[in-house]
């Protein structure tokens, strides 16, 4: 049984606040990365944790260039993660 993709944003934001180190409350698509002091070392957890949880990666020095709000790290997340399910 597949999660929703909903059920995927909520995991999804769950994992950016506590590999990102931030406040969940304080997390909303919205928000700009730089907003909630996510540092390329965060990225990189949040990235490992993704890839292994989910089984899909992202690169960072490709994938993340455009990225600037949390739901642009959404996005970018749920589609490689459908991708993966999807291979």
């Amino acid at each position: 049984m597949s999660e929703t993709r909903e059920q995927l944003t909520r995991e999804l934001m769950k994992l950016v606040a506590k590999e990102g180190m931030v406040e969940a409350g304080t997390i909303s698509p919205e928000a700009r990365l730089e907003d909630l002091s996510i540092q390329s070392a965060d990225f990189i957890m949040i990235l490992m944790a993704i890839e292994e949880k989910y089984g899909a990666y992202i690169s960072v020095d490709n994938d993340l260039t455009e990225t600037e709000t949390v739901q642009d790290l959404l996005d970018l997340a749920i589609a490689k993660i459908e991708e993966q399910r999807a291979a």
